[in-house]
């Protein structure tokens, strides 16, 4: 079978012969080319990868592979990830200036985790029978956990209750970091971070995923 891409070879090198910086980028942080390059150009692509030719100021010239991870599926998704792959090369080399964040916003999955990390606690470390808490009667307590009980009782599945709040606490403890790291470099204002920060210690990885979404936008 053969390339869609690599069929396509001849018509995509003279089209980025109009775009010289963004070949330049490529080389540099794709090639991880040492010197100072002057020009590139593209000089064949496939499914697989694009070679590309450049010539530094010293007066040499060289060539270097990019892989596509993963290869590309067609011809369509040439554009898509060039331009992905763009953006990623001047922002790493400091070419584009990183976009700032002013707004918070809570994503739709963060509801789903919530409900999740309610069922976890509900059903994992329920609080054993008879207990009293403020003024709640304990046949109230007690029956509205014994659905939890009998899913412990017969899954043998159950863990105290500070056991089971570390292991969150440690999950989304490191997702947490991750969102601060993502804060310090895209988001303004100490009440948005710490809005990110705070609710990804709640509802976890739906809040730092949409905020890398949205700083890719």
């Amino acid at each position: 079978m053969s390339d869609p891409v690599a069929s396509k070879s001849g018509f995509l090198c003279m089209y980025m012969k109009n775009h010289p910086d963004t070949l330049v980028a490529y080389v540099k942080y794709f090639g991880k080319a040492e010197g100072n390059v002057l020009t590139a150009e593209m000089s064949s692509i496939d499914s697989k990868s694009m070679t590309l030719a450049y010539k530094l100021k010293s007066g040499q010239s060289n060539m270097t592979r990019v892989s596509f991870d993963p290869p590309l599926s067609g011809y369509e998704d040439v554009k898509p990830r060039l331009l992905s792959m763009k953006a990623e090369a001047q922002e790493g080399l400091g070419m584009l200036k990183a976009p700032q964040i002013t707004t918070f916003q809570i994503p739709r999955p963060a509801a789903i985790t919530g409900i999740a990390v309610l069922a976890y606690f509900y059903l994992i470390s329920p609080p054993p029978p008879d207990t009293t808490f403020l003024s709640i009667p304990i046949t109230t307590i007690d029956a509205f956990f014994s659905p939890a009980h009998v899913f412990r009782n017969a899954t043998g599945i159950g863990l105290s209750f500070r056991t089971a709040w570390t292991i969150f606490w440690a999950i989304h403890g490191v997702e947490t970091l991750y969102t601060w790291s993502l804060c310090r470099q895209y988001v303004k204002g100490a009440i948005v971070t710490a809005a990110y920060v705070g609710c990804t210690m709640i509802f976890g990885y739906p809040m730092w995923v949409d905020l890398k979404r949205r700083v890719q936008q």
